[in-house]
This record gives C-alpha cells, structure tokens and sequence, in this order.
C-alpha cells in the first residue's frame, strides 16, 4: 500500500489572517517546567539537574483556529439549528468514524478561475472520467488554490462550490467534501461582490448555508492532489481529531492506494 500525503501543514511561519502563535519549550526548559508543575499540582519534588543532561521533554504550545491546516467541518460550524433529525447539528466529536475512511474521488478543477464551479462543470468532469461518485465516496476538488498556499492570495484566489453544484453532489449520497483551496465557497470578495450585485441571499455562502438543511463535511486546505494516481482507485482517511463541542477538527488526511 501505498500512502499519499494530502494534507497541509500548521506553520506559524507562513501567512493567515488568524496568525499561528508557536512557543516551544527546550527539553531543558521543559525540565523546569515538570518541576513546578510536578511541585504545584502534586507535592512532589524533583531537582531538575537530576534529570540525564539537566533535561526533560520539549513542549510544544500553540494558538491557532479549528480551521488552520487541513480541518474538517462539522455540521455545527454551518449555524446554531438544523433542519433535520432533532434540529441540533453535530459537533466534529459526534460524526460517524466511518464517513472518514472511504473511497475518494478526485475532481480536476483546476481550469477553473476565481468564483464558482457550478453543477455543469461537475458533471462535465464526471463524464470525462466515465462515472459519477457512488454514496459515500469522498469527493475531492483540486483547483489549484495550493499554489497560492503561505501567501495572501490563498485566500482570496481560488474556486469554490455553487449551491446547485454542492447539492449534486449531496444527492449523489457524497457526505465529505474536501478541497485543496482555503474554502469550499468562493472567496469573501467574490461573494460579497456578487450579494451587492443581485441582493440574491443564495449567493452567501452556499456551500456552508446548505449544510444547515443537510448534513455533511467538508474537508478544507487539502493539499498534493496532484499525486494522486488517477480520478478514483483510492482510498481516504481523514479522521477529525476529537475535540468536544468543536465545529471543526485537524486532521491529518491521507490517500491510500493499494499497490
């Protein structure tokens, strides 16, 4: 088997209009800090020159969003009520494992310019590629937008879903959406510009709106679709991590292709 990074980094050191804070402890600073904490919360004392080389572990402390890196989307993240079951979305902790490991699909898309990919552009692709999705797949949109990763222009460059566009694929049965740019809407500019233009409401945001009538993920900041072997014949696991009550969650997405 072979294993296909699709996945983005979390790094302090590149561009996002929420800036990632990274403070490292040493392993000798780390020491310390096992210390007092072991002194504090335990009553228990250790002198930290003990310790092989005066050292302990390294600490890694981070501050960031759920949507730094490659994330899932949960259905809470789209709004406070849900049109269906109970009328409560879930939280990343609460959706089913077994959506996060399934067949992928891969969609190229990367003709496409900034704004929206409608649901002609879709079924153009599928036709190209000789099949449709079946339920459960995970469709994954390469546009492109990786290129612009670590800059400004990443986030407002790229393409994302229409309305008509992302409903063809919910009524395909498709649950995880993922794509390479930052958003699977079009960019905050383009959108706003359009609303202003028309006043039509459906152009906010469709692709996040939509997921307050049904249910499902989206995986956003992808990246490396390119390396993937062909359009389908793979896998995907993109596990969120289990954050309580979160909206979305990391994860560390993978292709794996059987060899």
């Amino acid at each position: 088997m072979r294993l296909i990074d699709l996945s983005s980094p979390v790094d302090a050191s590149l561009w996002e209009p929420d800036p990632v804070e990274h403070h490292v402890l040493t392993p000798r600073e780390g020491a310390l800090h096992m210390s007092e904490e072991m002194r504090a919360h335990f009553g228990v004392d250790l002198d930290p020159d003990d310790l092989p080389d005066g050292e302990f572990l390294s600490l890694d402390r981070l501050t960031l969003t759920t949507h730094t890196g490659t994330h899932v989307d949960a259905p809470s993240h789209y709004g406070s009520r849900a049109g269906y079951g109970d009328g409560v979305p879930r939280h990343i902790d609460r959706m089913p494992l077994d959506w996060f490991l399934r067949p992928g699909m891969v969609l190229d898309l990367t003709d496409a310019s900034t704004g929206t990919i409608g649901a002609d552009r879709l079924e153009k692709e599928f036709a190209r590629i000789g099949r449709r999705p079946d339920p459960l797949d995970i469709v994954l949109l390469h546009t492109g937008a990786q290129r612009h990763q670590g800059t400004q222009r990443y986030f407002t460059d790229f393409a994302g879903l229409d309305g008509p566009a992302l409903h063809l694929l919910l009524d395909l049965g498709v649950r995880v959406v993922g794509t390479d740019a930052f958003s699977l809407d079009a960019p905050f500019g383009d959108i706003i510009a359009r609303y202003r233009a028309s006043g039509d409401r459906d152009v906010l945001w469709p692709a996040h709106m939509i997921g307050r009538d049904r249910e499902y993920c989206q995986i956003e900041r992808l990246a490396h679709l390119e390396d993937l072997p062909g359009p389908y014949g793979f896998r995907v696991a993109c596990f969120p991590v289990k954050i309580a009550g979160a909206g979305a969650g990391w994860t560390r997405a993978v292709a794996l292709v059987d060899e």
